[in-house]
Parts: structure tokens; C-alpha cells; sequence
């Protein structure tokens, strides 16, 4: 879909912005030393400054601060040496201090810069417009009883990294590359795990619409919204919703809505609050953040590769722009290829991950982790091909049984006899008997039938069970039919 929406009243464009929630990744939580792990029973993980007791001091979490440094490093944006925690209020069953731990004013990182990669095969720069550091609330349980709400506060506390872009996006297919590359980076960076199906990563969505080139709209936040998909999807029905309303002479009310994944819509929620109305205030119990600029370059040396230039690297190894970012997609994806590369053709390998296996996978439904072929087994494989010990249609046999075996490739070459005939004489001898079987299609290729020279190669190549080398066939071949 494109960002220009056609309406009865002419052309209307959308403007988008994404706020994502990223929960860091540590043992423990943001301001106490409760566990962060997803999964526990309920209200098994919650000390007393998780469950606002009276008395209970917050006590930042170093392991929080480094990888939120870290992820702004990641995102090519600006640490702030001096940042400062305020209490954002509000009042919901499941936050039980009355208020949320975040940062307003004063954010740990400002303003940064990331490239997105589209479907077409171009790249878009989006604006980051800060980064901050909040503990996450509690959940509400409305499924339990017929009649009651619980309240589990096993997430009260979390620490979440909210990512704030700027409303640089125009379509939901950005929206959608903005968001799997955020994920692909803090992944790389191992600051969080991404897994937007356990509420790992989350998204707030807000979407306007204006004629093109004209000033911003009232935007909607859509809230919550848990996969790549229906962020696509809740873009596409709200801003619909919005020009639909305009043109029937409404106006779009500032409000958060929630997205119904059974039936693709948005509905409201409540009206939306702007920052007044959350009285933020500097945290009474925690003093200001200072951080040495030390401390900034020790974690900026730590830093891997990550997946921009993981990918310009690619590219320049000969892969495609579209290969490249396929690989680079993942950490685990890009290291595996990176093995079965090595020492090979960048490219050959490229085609056998990314077609094959992968393909293979998916058709499995298997993760790459659980792959019965390893990296270094599917490189053996595509070294036989370069050496041209197997053909490309008999590494397909051959690894379809190292898919069901685990076997390496070379030994089910060598116990299947399947090494590729590179013997001139041997080869020469089959291409006279296929001539001398077919005298009047001779004839006819000679006499211009062109075409029949596949017919020929086929003859060969059926008759040596497809383990004649082919581009020496096609050499033979071509000399005999045109001597």
C-alpha cells in the first residue's frame, strides 16, 4: 500500500510515528532486584518497590543503564551524560505506586538515525527522536473469572527502553521495515530479545493524514500493537477510518485506540493525554544520572558489527542488495552464513542458505537453530559444487539426504557415487553414441533447428544419471554438432 490514500475529495497522505517499547535485557528488574524473566507464576516475581509498598526506595539497575547507552550508540544517536527520572502519573489497577518511573525532560539519549530497507530495493533514512529508560506496569487478568479482574504484577517494574521515532514514516510498509530493523539492531546488540509474541517488544502506533505537503493532522496512538503485521495492518484501517471521517465533515479527535486483530479494525480506548496532564515531576528518590564519558567509550569499543554494515560488506563479497539484507535480517542468520562462506564463493553460498535451506526450513517450520544441516556441512556441500565435483542438480539430491541423515556431503558423494565425470574421453565416447543414436536430429539441427541442442544435452545427461560435468558436455557437444 502506498502512503497516499485516494478519498472522494482527492489525495490524502499519511504520517506515521512509532514509539517502541523494548524490554532490556537483565536478570532483573529496572529498580529492585526482582526477577525480569518472562513466564512465572503470578505475582511470583514482585519485591516490595515493584508493588509500591510504603517506605520501599528505588536503586537503578547499572546493567539497564549500559545497554540503554548501548542500544543509543546502536541507533546512531546522541548520549546525554545527564538525565533525570520523573514520575509520569497516572492511576490504573495494575500500577500500584499511582505513577511510572520514566523520562521525560531529560532523556539518557537523544536524537539519532536509522536506514530502513524497503521493499523495492531502496533504503530511507527515519529520525530517532530520543530514547528513555521506564519501568514497565503490571497486567490486568480479565480472562480468569466471569465476573472479577485480577492483577498480576510480575511486570510491574520491568525495564523497558521506549524508542521514539520521528514522524518520518509515510506508509505501513516503512513502518513495517522501521520496526524489523529496530528489532534486528537491539537483537545484534543484545539488549533485547525482541520477541514481540511474550510482550518483549511492543509498539505504539500513531498515524495522521493530511493532504500531501501540507501541515500535520490530529494523530490517534493506536496502543500495543504485537507483531510487524498488525502494526501494517492497524496503519491501514486507521488512516482509512480518519479520511473517511474528514470527508464526511468530522473531525479526528487526539484519542488512543486499541487494534482488533480478529477483525482488522481500531476502536477507541480513551482520550489521549498530553504531558500536563501526567504532572511529570523529577523523581524525589533517585538523584540525576550522571555518566562519565568514559564509561560512554568503554561501551562504544564493545560494539559489534551491526546490520548496515554487516550488509555493505555482503554486497561488496558480490551478494545482492536484496541477499544481503535477507542475511543480515537476523544475528544468527548472518553468522551462519558467514561459516558456510568461508573459503567458498560468497555468492553460491548465498543462493544455497537462502533458497535451500531456508526454504527448507520454513517449509519444516523449523528455526535455524534447529537445523539438521549445520553451517559447516552445507559449506562442504557448496565447496563440492565450486570444484565441480557434484553438479548443481545432484547437490539437490545430495542435500536432500543430508537434510533426512545429518551426513556430510562428501560421503554421501562418495557413497553414492555421485562425483561428477570430468573425464574428457569418457565424455566424448557418450557424446558420439547420442549423435550416432539420433542421425536425423543431427540432421535437423544442423539444417537450423537450434533448439534441439537441449535435446541433445538431455540425451547425455539422462544416460550418465546426470554426473557428466555439464559445461564440458556443452563444450563437446557444440564442437561435434558444428565440426
Amino acid at each position: 500500500m502506498s502512503g497516499i490514500i485516494k478519498g472522494e475529495t482527492g489525495d490524502w497522505e499519511m504520517v506515521i510515528g512509532l514509539e517502541i517499547h523494548a524490554q532490556v535485557l537483565s536478570e532483573t528488574k529496572l529498580f529492585s532486584g526482582a526477577s525480569a524473566a518472562f513466564g512465572g507464576a503470578p505475582n511470583a516475581q514482585v519485591s516490595p518497590v515493584d508493588a509500591g509498598m510504603p517506605g520501599m526506595l528505588p536503586v537503578i539497575n547499572t546493567v539497564c543503564v549500559e545497554k540503554a547507552v548501548r542500544t543509543g550508540l546502536g541507533l546512531n544517536a546522541a548520549i546525554n551524560l545527564e538525565s533525570v527520572f520523573e514520575r509520569k502519573n497516572y492511576f490504573y489497577p495494575d500500577l500500584p505506586q499511582g505513577y511510572q518511573i520514566s523520562q521525560y525532560e531529560k532523556p539518557i539519549v537523544g536524537n539519532g538515525e536509522i536506514e530502513i530497507d524497503l521493499p523495492d530495493g531502496s533504503v530511507r533514512k527515519i529520525g530517532i527522536e530520543r530514547l528513555h529508560l521506564e519501568q514497565d506496569a503490571g497486567k490486568s487478568l480479565h480472562d480468569q473469572h466471569p465476573q472479577k479482574s485480577f492483577v498480576d504484577l510480575n511486570r510491574s517494574g520491568n525495564p523497558l527502553m521506549e524508542i521514539v521515532s520521528k514522524p518520518d514514516l509515510r506508509t505501513p510498509e516503512e513502518a513495517a521495515a522501521y520496526v524489523t530493523k529496530i528489532r534486528a539492531i537491539v537483537r545484534y546488540l543484545d539488549t533485547c530479545d525482541g520477541n514481540m509474541d511474550e510482550g518483549s517488544m511492543r509498539c505504539d502506533v500513531n498515524v495522521s493524514v493530511r493532504r500531501p505537503g501540507a501541515e500535520f493532522g490530529t494523530r490517534c496512538e493506536i496502543k500495543n500493537v504485537n507483531s510487524v503485521r498488525f502494526v501494517q495492518q492497524a496503519i491501514e484501517y486507521e488512516a482509512r477510518r480518519q479520511v473517511e471521517v474528514i470527508e464526511a465533515g468530522g473531525k479526528i479527535v487526539q484519542e488512543t485506540r486499541l487494534f482488533d486483530t480478529k477483525n482488522g479494525t481500531t476502536r477507541s480506548m480513551r482520550s489521549k493525554e498530553d504531558a500536563h496532564d501526567y504532572r511529570y515531576f523529577p523523581d524525589p528518590d533517585l538523584l540525576p544520572l550522571v555518566l562519565e564519558p568514559s564509561f560512554v567509550e568503554g561501551i562504544k569499543a564493545t560494539l559489534p558489527e551491526l546490520p548496515d554494515a554487516k550488509k555493505k560488506r555482503f554486497i561488496a563479497m558480490g551478494l545482492t542488495p536484496y541477499d544481503a539484507g535477507v542475511i543480515t535480517g537476523e544475528r544468527d542468520r548472518a553468522a551462519f552464513f558467514e561459516k558456510v562462506a568461508n573459503g567458498n564463493d560468497p555468492k553460491l553460498a548465498a543462493n544455497w542458505l537462502t533458497n535451500e535451506l531456508l526454504g527448507a526450513l520454513n517449509k519444516a517450520e523449523k528455526d535455524l537453530a534447529d537445523s539438521p544441516v549445520t553451517a559447516e556441512q552445507l559449506g562442504g556441500l557448496v565447496a563440492l559444487i565450486a570444484d565441480s565435483t557434484i553438479s548443481g542438480k545432484i547437490a539437490k539430491e545430495v542435500f536432500a539426504e543430508m537434510w533426512t541423515t545429518g551426513k556430510d556431503a562428501a560421503v554421501i558423494v562418495d557413497e553414492k557415487g555421485l562425483k561428477q565425470v570430468t573425464d574428457t574421453g569418457a565424455i566424448e565416447k557418450l557424446v558420439n553414441d547420442v549423435l550416432a543414436a539420433n542421425p536425423d536430429k543431427v540432421a535437423e539441427y544442423r539444417g537450423g533447428k537450434d533448439k534441439l541442442f537441449g535435446f541433445f544435452v538431455g540425451q547425455i545427461m539422462k544416460q550418465s544419471g546426470g554426473k557428466m560435468n555439464p559445461a564440458m558436455v556443452n563444450d563437446l557437444l557444440k564442437s561435434k554438432l558444428e565440426g
